[in-house]
């Protein structure tokens, strides 16, 4: 369900569940977007030789997902801030489960806590954002 206006965020609301594309292939054209390319963005084999447990979505990468997430929730709404902790490497080719939940709602702002998992349900991020929704 998506929202309009801040009178249809309910506080506890969790948002639809979203799962972004972390294909090797999109992560590796978004690093070089970004001026980013390079093995461990790009490659497994290659993150690996630099000691990481495969390539890794940039964290820039994840908090656009984050963003993503918001706005499928939310289409008209204005993201202000997204604070983030990163726990763990989120890795390529792993399915990213992204959910959230309304945790405040102030005049025209809301506030989520968000967080990334797994399929394993180990977080890999979590923050919160804040979402300025038109009125009514």
């Amino acid at each position: 369900m998506s929202v309009k206006t801040i009178e249809d965020v309910e506080f506890g609301v969790e948002l639809p569940v979203f799962e972004p594309d972390t294909s090797l292939d999109n992560v590796g054209a978004f690093a070089r977007a970004v001026g980013w390319g390079g093995a461990r963005f790009e490659s497994h084999e290659g993150a690996r030789e630099e000691g990481f447990p495969g390539a890794l979505v940039p964290g820039i990468m994840g908090m656009g997902f984050l963003t993503s997430a918001i706005h499928q929730w939310a289409p008209a709404g204005q993201v202000e801030h997204v604070d983030t902790v990163f726990r763990a490497p989120m890795l390529a080719d792993t399915p990213a489960i992204i959910s959230a939940v309304v945790t405040d709602i102030d005049e025209d702002i809301v506030e989520l806590d968000m967080t990334v998992k797994n399929t394993k349900d180990e977080t890999r991020v979590f923050g919160t954002a804040k979402v300025r929704l038109p009125l009514g």
